[in-house]
């Protein structure tokens, strides 16, 4: 069997096996091994043994536990819901005031959970009881938090961001930084929303009252344990004190200790919280493992290069050639899961991004905010279902309240494409890079 039959056929049972049910790790380890064997003989099943040694034991993995378990932690704390009564003390005399309590509150839990699932989820638990009991629109306020889910694994540290340095080999402790500038700005985007629309239609969402100033600055104080493990992570990390491993060490320490002395974390609590990390990071594993080896069989026919020869023969811009990568992106989050798109896309866009002189920090950022967006638009969209089961609302519904949401995150992509130096300007003063 040729190198390009191997391919299709490796693509053709992959699909074949996704739209049967199979789940995705399964459907890339089974269609990679079976069609790998019949191509390559048996060498194929020791490439797939080598391809699991190398892939987990490289120690570019390490942080990856860190940063999970210290997410799991804090989730079993009540720091979500302290962010958002903060920012509702802050901002409840804007219109739409809570919504956008609602979305500040998911950029600073992003800032210690570096998921977006987990973020939607602990400023949803107390967010969505506000709404209802100032009248708030629900199909507005529930599709502002899961757009402002994005802001999880954009605002570092993020499990999205590992995966990425990674596989496309840049440095990580850079790519974190570089998505601290685009996180703040997007959070603001992303306000804008409910505030206009908000003042347009008072109905949808009314200012929720007078909050007095000593109330305001009180509530500052329930905030500190996020902001000593914001500062602690990526302040460690931007001024050369730690590797990003090492930061995660310092991070997961901090937040277990803030969560037993001032949150009562319990050893059930704790016993749990390294439960969920386990089997989030098996999970990755289990998939990025198959993903590789598929990424293997399905590019033994060279398409990385022949895709990069065919973009230079279009002579297209480089910004046209970005505006693809973008929109087959987007198309194809609508379909298969982030992970796997990362694994069988990076190989063979990371040449071409290169080829054209982009700043793979740069791209790196934009990819992140692809993949999140996928995970908010159906058919594949995780978090899209995770609002609607979690929150108790329609499909359609909710998919009214998403769509502005996701006019801003488009332009927001089109604002970092057109202005590379908001992700790699704070790189580029980092201490020790």
């Amino acid at each position: 069997m040729d190198y390009h039959t191997a391919s299709l056929l490796c693509a053709g049972l992959m699909l074949f096996l996704l739209i049967i049910g199979v789940p995705i790790a399964y459907a890339l380890g089974f269609s990679s091994v079976i069609i790998g064997y019949m191509a390559f003989g048996s060498f194929a099943l020791q490439k797939a043994g080598w391809t699991t040694f190398q892939l987990l034991y490289n120690l570019t993995w390490t942080p990856l536990p860190l940063f999970t378990l210290m997410s799991f932690i804090i989730a079993e704390t009540a720091m979500g819901e302290h962010l958002f009564r903060t920012a509702r003390n802050w901002l409840s005399r804007l219109p739409g005031g809570l919504i956008v309590a609602g979305i500040m509150g998911e950029a600073g839990m992003a800032a210690a959970l570096g998921a977006s699932g987990p973020t939607i989820i602990a400023v949803g638990n107390v967010a969505v009881p506000e709404y209802e009991r100032y009248s708030y629109d629900k199909a507005l306020g529930l599709g502002a938090l899961t757009s402002g889910g994005v802001l999880g694994p954009l605002i570092p540290p993020s499990a999205t961001m590992i995966i990425f340095a990674l596989l496309a080999n840049v440095p990580l402790g850079r790519l974190f930084i570089a998505g601290v500038i685009p996180g703040i700005l997007l959070a603001v985007m992303l306000s804008l929303v409910p505030i206009i629309k908000c003042a347009r239609n008072p109905e949808l969402g009314r200012s929720a009252g007078m909050v007095s100033w000593s109330e305001r600055f009180s509530s500052l104080r329930l905030i500190w344990p996020i902001v000593l493990v914001m500062f602690g992570i990526l302040g460690s990390i931007y001024l050369g004190i730690a590797t990003p491993t090492e930061a995660g060490g310092v991070g997961c320490f901090i937040v277990l200790v803030v969560a037993v002395l001032f949150f009562k974390l319990t050893l059930k609590g704790l016993y749990r919280a390294m439960v969920q990390t386990a089997v989030l990071n098996a999970t990755i594993l289990i998939i990025l493992v198959s993903a590789s080896f598929f990424t293997y069989v399905f590019g033994s026919s060279a398409i990385a290069q022949k895709l990069s020869l065919l973009v230079v023969s279009m002579n297209l811009s480089p910004l046209a050639v970005i505006i693809v990568i973008m929109l087959f992106l987007l198309l194809l989050g609508c379909v298969i899961d982030g992970i796997t798109i990362m694994m069988l896309t990076i190989p063979i866009f990371m040449p071409i991004i290169k080829d054209l002189g982009f700043d793979p920090l740069w791209f790196g950022i934009l990819f992140v905010v692809n993949m999140e967006i996928a995970l908010i638009t159906p058919p594949m969209g995780i978090n899209f279902f995770l609002v609607r089961n979690s929150f108790n609302i329609g499909s359609i519904e909710l998919l009214k309240g998403i769509w502005p949401f996701l006019i801003v995150l488009v332009l927001f992509l089109a604002i970092m494409v057109a202005f590379p130096q908001l992700c790699l300007w704070l790189p580029g003063l980092m201490i020790g890079r």
